[in-house]
């Protein structure tokens, strides 16, 4: 088929029934008896908790809510709107007092403290790339942007040992977060249902042994815009529908499209699916109205964040006996 916008259009029903399947199978075959859906408020974990529903039926599926200190409010919020929309049971966690126990807002401070000697956990903060990828070419280099809460803001680029403190201390929320769905699923016998997509799959925007430590993915093989038909298809809250993609990790508030895909889903996933199936850049700048250069760009960004990512889509390397 030729490339062209509606290369990722898929019929809603039929796809709903073939994820539906797979999501029985695997709990069969796990030997499992429900799903465990970490409900973030965001549309990946609301369609997944659709999905579950839809396959094993509300009784066997549990919502699990894991906000902290630094998670916006509306998180929680939409999460028990969507758990109530399913009639799911669902119990809300705050995991603050457990990263507070392991060090993660103290040893992500004293990082802070060192590029802005100010700085103090009453601050507000976020972690960027450089935007507007498409509009003009940048390394992957993070800056960091704190604000006092009295109209102050100071941002700063991150050196290669700042960054990878942050990312170090940051990616213990997710490893919590599991760390607590495995509880619940083994305590219920059931399994980790995953939420991660393939737009964010294919480019590493997950956490290795956090939102990447599951029992099955049955959203993976979706790009977000088409996580977005499924959710509207099955109905998921119109607050979610809505909301603009975030990690949700920092507490100034901060998109997907900020924090690591530098552009937005509807042309991020067009562009993506043209990068896998080797969809020639002047194919692709005629179909979206975009200059070769500016696909080339993407692709190349494409390209050095799946094989710097690599190895968090590996199991992790064995030396196996013959």
């Amino acid at each position: 088929m030729k490339f062209n916008r509606e290369v990722l259009k898929i019929a809603s029903p039929r796809e709903i029934e073939r994820i539906s399947d797979f999501i029985q199978k695997q709990m069969i075959g796990l030997r499992r008896e429900g799903a465990v859906v970490g409900l973030s408020g965001g549309i990946d974990s609301a369609l997944s908790s659709e999905l579950c529903v839809r396959a094993l039926g509300r009784e066997r599926v549990f919502g699990l809510i894991l906000p902290e200190r630094e998670s916006s409010p509306l998180s929680q919020r939409f999460a028990l709107q969507q758990a109530k929309k399913l009639g799911l049971k669902a119990e809300v966690l705050d995991i603050s007092a457990a990263l507070e126990a392991i060090g993660t807002y103290k040893r992500r401070d004293e990082i802070i403290k060192k590029i802005f000697p100010e700085y103090d956990p009453s601050f507000k903060l976020k972690m960027t790339l450089p935007p507007d990828l498409l509009r003009r070419d940048a390394l992957n280099f993070f800056t960091l942007t704190i604000d006092n809460g009295r109209g102050t803001t100071k941002s700063a680029r991150l050196n290669k040992q700042a960054l990878t403190g942050m990312i170090a201390a940051t990616d213990t929320k997710q490893r919590t977060r599991m760390l607590y769905l495995y509880y619940y699923a083994e305590k219920m016998n059931y399994l980790v249902c995953g939420t991660t997509n393939r737009s964010e799959l294919i480019q590493g925007f997950f956490v290795k042994y956090g939102d990447g430590g599951v029992d099955i993915e049955p959203i993976a093989h979706l790009y977000k815009t088409q996580v977005y038909e499924l959710a509207r298809y099955l109905g998921v809250i119109e607050e979610i529908i809505k909301r603009e993609p975030s990690p949700d990790t920092f507490s100034l508030k901060t998109s997907d499209e900020e924090f690591y895909f530098r552009m937005p889903y509807d042309i991020l996933d067009l562009l993506l699916y043209a990068w896998e199936n080797d969809v020639p850049p002047e194919e692709v700048s005629a179909a979206l109205g975009l200059s070769e250069d500016q696909v080339k760009r993407a692709f190349r960004d494409f390209t050095a964040k799946y094989k710097a990512t690599e190895h968090l889509r590996k199991l992790p390397p064995t030396l196996l006996l013959d």
